[in-house]
Parts: structure tokens; sequence; C-alpha cells
């Protein structure tokens, strides 16, 4: 080899997953951009400061994240399969018994009894566009509040936390979640691979294999906005705030045999539950609850409330209601509306904004991005995703435009602004403008006050015994296929949690694997490590 081709000099070719061509410190193993830069930080985004926000230049996290948005064409890269219904949202005026005004001016919270319009797409994470709504995964809830100020998305799942606090890592999630890219086949090991080293997973992963994991229908489930945002009144001044949907049906889950019951005979029970329901008049209502606490870092608290891994005590932060939903109405066209709606963390109207959790921010960049990769630059002009409200912009062209955003009396010769030959001009500000600052050097860190399995140890213990027992059974099945070393790993992140969490897991993982090796002996072919028991149950192990 030459002394240009060590060095990484030689152009006469170009680069490829195999080329020798290293940099210094580099092996063929090393991780690289698509630019064949080596990548020393793929665990967290350049930040202000170790929690946040995140900022512009982060080149490998957009680059990463915008290839990722477009991995599938057509379909969602995840939440593919959804249901969804129109209805109203109706505030109360009041955050819990004070006027909603001290922390928010956001409009559609101000007035008891005003009613602003809404759509709701409900759907699976991981899964594609036919999966049985019945395999054990997150549940998307997500809504679009069409504002007299604009469209606000709330966009969430049915868990209260999630399984990363880093958007670094979402492309990777998701693709252990996903199919393995040789066999096509989804597998609890990859699945368990990535948690055993992620250990701020342990949480979610407690909720997803408990009962909770598998919603009983999209009427009786909860939602959540996950992230943290923030509130600002007209003063300016912000609070940060967690956004909670309670349905007023109850709440109701399955336990994995009767999921198994149900997708034996309807993979769609689900979406059929929401559309009949809807169609006999019985419309489903949400409460929407609010948790707050005031704009800073909570050094008193042992987590850092931006954590998405992480709930809110509401002893010390209480669920107050702020507004009632009413989903009264099914979509004409499933693929026009449902399928075609947009939603984005990043749309928000004056009154709300953004918190400093580097999870939220990436979510910002990435929701939008996709959108306009998967429907297209003008999605915002179709019906279900445009705003119900006066529209004037200076964009032009892009596939698919059919009509210009110019206002009456616009010279359409002017599609830029300033002008002064007729052209658009800036809105008045509504209220004194939120300035957080900053003082803090920009870095790539995780957060400080991490505490990965504290709440995972609370949530096992606040499960009535049904519950845990479901859990138990339900991480010894799909672990049973993993090696050892991830089971090690995750026995140990169950026992920081709770000591019985983790003997318990550990004593299934024991019984099964005797149960396994006996039933070899007399003659039954055992599984192959790493391979589903989909033969057998076709559960939890093909579940993801």
């Amino acid at each position: 080899m030459t002394s240009s081709e060590i060095n990484g000099t030689n152009v006469s070719e170009p680069g490829h997953a195999r080329d020798g061509r290293l940099a210094l410190g580099e092996t063929g193993q090393t991780l690289t951009n698509r630019q064949g830069h080596p990548i020393t930080d793929n665990q967290n985004m350049r930040t202000i400061g170790n929690r946040g926000p995140g900022t512009l230049e982060n080149y490998h996290f957009i680059e990463k994240i915008s290839h990722f948005d477009r991995e599938r064409i057509p379909e969602r890269v995840v939440h593919g399969r959804g249901a969804g219904a129109h209805g109203y949202f109706e505030a109360y005026g009041k955050l819990g018994n004070e006027p909603i005004a001290k922390y928010t001016r956001a409009k559609l919270f101000q007035e008891a009894g005003k009613q602003t319009p809404v759509f709701v797409r409900f759907s699976s994470v991981i899964h594609g566009g036919h999966s049985p709504e019945t395999l054990r995964d997150p549940r998307g809830f997500a809504t679009k509040f069409y504002t007299e100020d604009g469209n606000w998305d709330l966009v969430g799942n049915n868990l209260k936390i999630f399984f990363i606090r880093d958007a670094m890592k979402f492309p990777d999630m998701v693709h252990a979640f996903k199919p393995d890219p040789v066999t096509n086949v989804q597998s609890m090991e990859r699945f368990f691979d990535f948690v055993s080293q992620t250990p701020e997973a342990t949480h979610m992963i407690t909720f997803l294999f408990s009962p909770w994991g598998i919603p009983a229908n999209y009427r009786q489930m909860q939602g959540s906005g996950v992230n943290t945002y923030k509130w600002v009144n007209a003063e300016g001044n912000a609070v940060l705030v967690k956004y909670h949907w309670e349905p007023l049906q109850g709440i109701r889950n399955l336990t994995q045999s009767e999921a198994e019951q149900i997708q034996g005979k309807n993979f769609n029970h689900a979406t059929q539950d929401l559309y009949e329901a809807i169609e006999r008049g019985d419309y489903p209502a949400w409460e929407l609850q609010v948790q707050w606490m005031s704009d800073d870092e909570h050094d008193e608290l042992d987590f850092d409330p931006l954590d998405d891994t992480k709930l809110w005590d509401t002893a010390q932060f209480p669920m107050l209601p702020v507004g009632k939903m009413v989903l009264n109405k099914n979509p004409e066209n499933y693929f026009a509306e449902v399928e075609q709606a947009a939603f984005g963390t990043g749309v928000l109207v004056d009154g709300l904004d953004f918190s400093d959790d580097k999870m939220l921010q990436g979510r910002t960049f990435s929701y939008s991005d996709t959108q306009r990769y998967r429907v297209g630059s003008n999605y915002l002009q179709l019906p279900i995703n445009a705003p119900k409200k006066h529209i004037a912009t200076n964009q032009r062209d892009g596939q698919m435009a059919f009509y210009i955003d110019i206002a009456p009396g616009q010279n359409p010769h002017v599609n830029y602004e300033p002008s002064t030959m007729g052209g658009l001009t800036e809105a008045v500000r509504p209220g004194a403008p939120h300035e957080p600052s900053y003082s803090a050097k920009l870095t790539r860190q995780p957060i400080d006050r991490q505490n990965n399995f504290k709440q995972a140890g609370e949530t096992y213990r606040k499960f009535e015994q049904w519950e845990r027992d479901e859990l138990i059974a339900n991480l010894v099945d799909a672990l049973g296929t993993c090696s050892s070393v991830i089971r090690e790993l995750m026995i140990g992140y169950f026992t920081e949690a709770d000591a019985d969490y983790g003997k318990r897991v550990a004593e299934g993982l024991r019984k099964a694997d005797q149960k396994k090796t006996e039933s070899s002996h007399i003659g039954t072919k055992p599984a192959k490590e790493g391979m589903e028991l989909s033969s057998e149950l076709g559960h939890s192990t093909d579940g993801y």
C-alpha cells in the first residue's frame, strides 16, 4: 500500500465500506458519516450545556436524522399503521382553579366553553401499515388543533415516557426494533441488544412489557406529549409543562393472552372499534390535564425535569384539567385524511414554546422534515393539514403546488419581505417575548442527573400483582431468545430497579431454559438462539 493510500489521500476511486484507506486511529469497524468523518460521539447531540438546547449546526445529528426520515416510501418510517377522527376541544378557561392566563396567553385555552376543531391520529409505532393492532408496542396519540392563531400539533404516545433521552439515538433505536436488514424478521435479540446498552430505557421497558404495552383499543387509551414544553404568559414569563390526555371512557389494557385471542379473529380491532363507536354516536372523550413547574433546573429533584424517560410525581406536580376533547366525526376518506395527516412537534402557537429537552428539539426537526419528504413540500396545502384561517406566505412552487398563498391586494410580483412595493408585512407581536438566557459551553454530553432505575422500580412496585406477573412472563418469553450476555445485562438493570423484579426475571429464565432442555431430551427440537418462538405462541417474541 502506498503512502497516499495509507494517509487517505489517494483520490483515484471513491470510498466504500471495505475501503482500506483509514484515517489515523480508524479501524475497519470505526463508525463514520457518509462524508467519511469518523464519529467520536454517536450518543449525544451538540448542545449548550449538557441539558440543552440543541444548536442548528448539529451536522452529524441532522445528517443522521434526515436520512432516517427518508427511509420509507411512502409509508411512515414509524407510526405506519393509524386510525383517526375529527372532533373539538373545549377549554375550561382555568388551570385547575386558577385563571389560565396567569400561565399562558395561548388563545384556545383562555375562555371557558371555547371550542377549537381538532383531528386526532392514533397509531402503533414500530409496525407497518397492515400489522395487527394487538402487537406489543407504544401507541401514537397525535392531535392537531385548528386554532385561530394557526395549527397546534400535540404529538406524543399513550405511555408518558420514552426509551431514550437524546434524539441522536432515535434512528438506532428504530433500526433495532424494526426487522433485521438481512432476514426481514423482527427479533427480540436485536431489540434487547440495543436496550441492554441503553439503561435509561429500563423504565419504558417496565411499562411496555406490562399490560400497559397493549392498549385494549384507542378509545380507552391515555395520551401524553411525553416531552417537556413551556407555557408563556403575556409578560413573557414561562413555566415548564407536560400534557396528558385522560380517557373519560376509562382505561383498559390487554394481557398477552387476551391480545392473542383477539388477533386470531381480528387484526383491525382498534380501528374498527373507534370507527363503529363514532358511527353509533358513542363519541369518545378525553380530558386534557397539565402538570407544571417553574422554568429552572430544579436541583432539589433526583432527576432532570427535561428527561423524557422520567415521570413527574403527581403528588408534587398535580395533574390539572384545562379542557376536554370529543371525537364526533369519522373521516370521509382514510387516505386523504388519516394517511396524509402530517404532524410536527415544532407546530406551536403563540403562548406555547419549546423547552431545552434534547429529545424534543431533535423531534422538532425530524417530524416536519419527514412530512416534506413523505407527503411533499406542499403538504400543508392539503385540506387535512391546512389551518382553518387566513394564510399568506412567500413560499412558492415545489412539487404539487396547486395554489399560491397570495393575500388580497398583495403585489404578485413580490414574493419576498421586506418590500416597499406591496408585499407582505410582519405581524404585530401579541405579547412580550420569552427570552431564556444561557451561560454554558457548547458540548456533547449526557445530562447529569440520569438516575436510570429508580422510577422503573417505583413503577414496578405500583403495579398490581397480576400486572407484575404479566410483566415477568412477557420479559421471560422475550429474553428467552437472547444471548446470555444480553440477559445478564437486562437482569442487572431490573435488579437495580427492584431486587424482586430482577430476581423474578432471572428465576423465570432459568425455569424456561430447564423446560426447553427437558423437552429437547424427549425429541422436541429446541429453538435456535436468537430466533423467535413463533411456532409455539407468536406473542411477545414477535410482538415488535
